[in-house]
Formats: C-alpha cells, sequence, structure tokens
C-alpha cells in the first residue's frame, strides 16, 4: 500500500484546487487551458481528467466530423498519466526526470460529449519511481487510460511509456 508524503499531498491538493489548476495550466501549458481539461480526482491509485465538449462552451475541441479531435483526446489522456508521474516523483530529495517515451492509442467511437480519461496505473508508477530512485537507473513504466462519455461509452484508449530517472 503506498502513503503519499507531505510534500505528494501537497501537490494533490493543489491539482484538485479548479482555481491553481486552471492558473498553472494558463502560463505553462496554454493549449492544456484552452481546451478546458479539468483533474476531477487524483490519487496515489488513479487520476481523472475531464475535456469538455458543448458546442457552445469548447467549439475549439471538435474536428469536422463533429466529434472531438484526437489530439485534444490524447492531451486529456496524457494529463490522467502525467498527473500521476508528477505526484509519485514528489517529496524526494533527489531531482526526478520524467518523460514520455511512447505513446499509442486505439479509437472506438466518436467522441460527441464529454470525455472521462481515467488512469488506475498509479500504483505501477509509484513503483517504477521507487525503483529508479533506489537503483539510480532509467525505469519505465507503461501505463492505459481509458476515455469514456457520460453514458459509459468507451470513445479511446491510450498507453504512456513514462520514463524515470535520477538527475545527476
Amino acid at each position: 500500500m503506498i502513503t503519499l508524503n507531505e510534500h505528494q499531498k501537497k501537490f494533490s491538493k493543489k491539482w484538485k484546487n479548479p482555481f491553481l489548476f486552471s492558473l498553472y495550466f494558463l502560463f505553462n501549458v496554454p493549449m492544456g487551458w484552452f481546451s478546458g481539461m479539468k483533474i476531477k480526482e487524483i490519487s496515489e491509485k488513479e487520476c481523472i481528467t475531464f475535456l469538455p465538449f458543448k458546442w457552445y462552451y469548447r467549439w475549439q475541441n471538435k474536428n469536422p466530423y463533429k466529434s472531438m479531435y484526437f489530439a485534444v483526446q490524447s492531451m486529456g489522456a496524457e494529463l490522467s498519466t502525467a498527473s500521476l508521474a508528477t505526484l509519485a516523483t514528489k517529496g524526494y530529495n533527489k531531482s526526478i526526470a520524467l518523460i514520455v517515451t511512447e505513446m499509442s492509442s486505439k479509437y472506438f467511437k466518436k467522441a460527441t460529449g464529454d470525455l472521462t480519461f481515467k488512469c488506475n496505473d498509479g500504483e505501477k508508477i509509484f513503483d517504477a519511481v521507487n525503483k529508479a530512485v533506489k537503483t539510480k537507473k532509467g525505469v519505465v513504466a507503461k501505463v492505459k487510460t481509458i476515455g469514456k462519455m457520460k453514458d459509459g461509452t468507451v470513445v479511446s484508449e491510450f498507453y504512456f511509456t513514462w520514463s524515470f530517472k535520477i538527475r545527476n
């Protein structure tokens, strides 16, 4: 079982705050801010992100086929894994580099409504970070996140391979 340290608890609390999250994204990830994505939930086990679709609210998330553009889905999917990866690296006295080294996706249905992405691989990510800290070698974790509409329809699956390494 994973217990969050104080730095991880603080990060989680900040990330859940809509104002602080929005402000961070406005200045650091403007395309993410522009898309309107949000964090619904984050813990040591899972992260759930939200992407709005409504035509009168987030028209820029659409493609000409009246569905959500795949690149916007990619941002929401990546956020659900990146938030867990970032959370796992907080609180160490060493600097930990993290980067996506591979990504793949599958699409099953047109995304014609709001989407949530849920990644349940928090433990896998935390284990990889702990192993990287202990061994001082690069460690990878391949994680999955699933995109669903409100009615439960699975729209897409994304797989991200995260690499963690202690900086010199």
